[in-house]
């Protein structure tokens, strides 16, 4: 008899999401009703070209941005009309975010980013250099880098540290806008083997990109085009050196005017 495969469980999930913005007399609208869900344990990647709403969606979904209109269910609370402070609260137990730019401190070495970010969780500092120590290893950062500050190591070096601040506090969902975008070829892969790892281990992720190698690395592919859903992509598992991804992706993403 055929094993059926359980439901998905959805992490985070919109209801006619709307995110307006006033440019003096005229308003520009950025996310138009959007009804999307987010599935936990998924690498969901979001594509789209410029001006589509890629970013302004994943700062929605995080609680960064309160939306115009519309509900936002996060981890089965609706979190799209509360507070200023609230959303603070929530985004660090919940939420790991890494960027194009790190954002680390200059002033601080590599693994005080990391601990300042955690001790505003968890404030057991022993359990949190446990932690650190571990996750820096996942993400290939030797103990010689740790006490180095943000301006003494490299890019791709720097970006992963930004990866151990985001999963410090053990989030539920790691946003990532453009991981990449500002690093070589080789870094990039580097932090993408991290995504991927993390993924692996049962992270969800949700990855904001334009570009196709690194969109390759999800395992579901949504399309945005002025605001609205345009359609959305299944690539599975991902599997390095896959030839499929690419045979799958390529034509979505033309079919999708990329």
């Amino acid at each position: 008899m055929a094993m059926v495969e359980a439901a998905k469980k959805a992490v985070i999930s919109t209801n006619k999401l709307t995110k307006a913005f006033n440019l003096g007399p005229v308003e520009q609208v950025v996310l138009r009703s959007l009804d999307i869900e987010i599935f936990s344990g998924d690498f969901t990647v979001i594509m789209g070209s410029s001006g589509a709403g890629k970013s302004t969606l994943l700062y929605a979904l995080s609680g960064m941005d309160a939306p115009t209109s519309g509900e936002i269910t996060f981890d089965g609370q609706i979190i799209s009309n509360w507070t200023n402070d609230q959303l603070a609260v929530f985004r660090r137990k919940n939420c790991g975010f890494v960027f194009q730019q790190n954002f680390l401190l200059d002033n601080l070495s590599i693994m005080d980013n990391v601990l300042a970010s955690g001790l505003l969780v968890c404030k057991n500092k022993k359990q949190l250099l446990s932690r650190a120590r571990g996750i820096f290893s996942q993400v290939g950062l030797e103990e010689s880098i740790w006490n180095k500050f943000p301006t003494q190591v490299s890019g791709g070096e720097a970006q992963r540290a930004g990866i151990v601040r985001a999963l410090i506090s053990q989030p539920k969902v790691v946003f990532a806008d453009e991981p990449t975008g500002s690093l070589n070829s080789a870094a990039g892969k580097a932090v993408l083997d991290v995504l991927t790892d993390m993924n692996r281990n049962g992270q969800s992720v949700i990855m904001v990109t334009h570009d196709m190698t690194s969109a390759r690395r999800g395992n579901r592919v949504i399309y945005l085009r002025d605001g609205i859903v345009c359609g959305e992509c299944g690539l599975g598992s991902y599997v390095h050196g896959d030839k499929k991804r690419q045979e799958t992706l390529q034509p979505f993403l033309e079919e999708m005017g990329w």
